[in-house]
């Protein structure tokens, strides 16, 4: 008991973190969208632009974190019995799905650009694009701490890594554009952005499109647990099982388990205990176990 409210505490110290790290980080990266898309559309760099419209979808990216954050939050209700932690996996596909057509936007008016060239000043490009690694490296290290504790977050951290990145290249696409005036490098960056979201989109959209159809969670084996349970003395077979997420964190299984036809009813209840104990180490933290003695026959909808 003492480990669970210690464990508990630690979560809430985490919430007051995590909730000050996505108001700083929406601030700052907010502020700077508006910057960058003012001058790229000034100084007509498309790079700029496209590095734009991307970290404003950044923007949305944690608004929609945070909202799912604080639903979490909430308790459950006579209609949402689970309460609101599916926010988070729906939160992460719309994610996806933003970014999905922003990528179109900024390939589609690249391959144009890139076609016919436009003049631009290198230098300003740069200038803009290097105080963007300082934005987006502020806001990783916000969530440096926590980015193990939570998909979420440490989504975002890897995003804003990411687009640090990005601008990197879009630093060092303005000052080769300075000594060769070689104007379509700024089309064929914003091309090179566009692929780089798209890589880390795909991967966000399938798992959390697995995630709201009740797949089971990347992080994870159903076939290791199943051997890890039948590991534990008492249990004969375990079957029926079923295993999804609850949100972006947690994780919940069913199952039929099959158990020694010598047991008393205080030996029951103590496996039952110790195969959740087990589960929980498995990264399932809500489990609904139906024991029962002898053979059982079920339909083949789950392992």
């Amino acid at each position: 008991m003492a480990h669970n409210h210690s464990h508990d505490h630690s979560h809430q110290m985490n919430v007051t973190n995590l909730n000050r790290a996505f108001y700083i980080g929406i601030g700052l990266n907010l502020v700077f969208v508006i910057v960058e898309a003012g001058y790229g559309w000034m100084y007509n760099s498309l790079s700029l632009l496209s590095d734009a419209g991307h970290n404003l979808s950044d923007v949305m990216s944690l608004v929609l974190s945070l909202i799912a954050f604080k639903l979490v939050k909430r308790k459950p209700t006579s209609t949402y019995t689970y309460g609101f932690r599916r926010a988070t996996i729906l939160a992460s596909l719309i994610n996806a799905v933003l970014l999905i057509f922003a990528v179109g936007f900024i390939i589609y008016e690249a391959v144009g650009r890139f076609m016919n060239p436009q003049p631009l000043e290198g230098g300003v490009v740069s200038v803009v694009a290097f105080v963007g690694i300082f934005v987006n490296g502020i806001t990783a290290w916000l969530f440096l701490k926590d980015k193990e504790k939570d998909l979420n977050v440490k989504g975002a951290y890897l995003h804003m890594v990411a687009d640090a990145l990005v601008s990197l290249a879009v630093v060092i696409g303005g000052i080769i554009i300075i000594y060769t005036n070689w104007f379509w490098l700024d089309a064929l960056l914003s091309i090179l952005i566009g692929i780089v979201i798209l890589a880390g989109t795909w991967s966000l959209l399938t798992q959390s499109l697995k995630l709201s159809l009740d797949g089971v969670p990347e992080n994870i084996n159903p076939e290791k647990v199943k051997q890890e349970i039948l590991k534990i003395e008492g249990v004969i077979d375990f079957q029926h099982v079923h295993i999804w997420a609850l949100s972006t964190t947690e994780n919940a299984l069913t199952a039929h388990l099959q158990i020694s036809e010598n047991l008393s009813i205080p030996e029951i209840e103590n496996l039952k205990a110790t195969v959740k104990h087990e589960l929980e180490h498995l990264q399932i933290k809500h489990s609904t176990i139906e024991t029962y003695f002898g053979e059982k026959h079920f339909e083949e909808d789950a392992f």
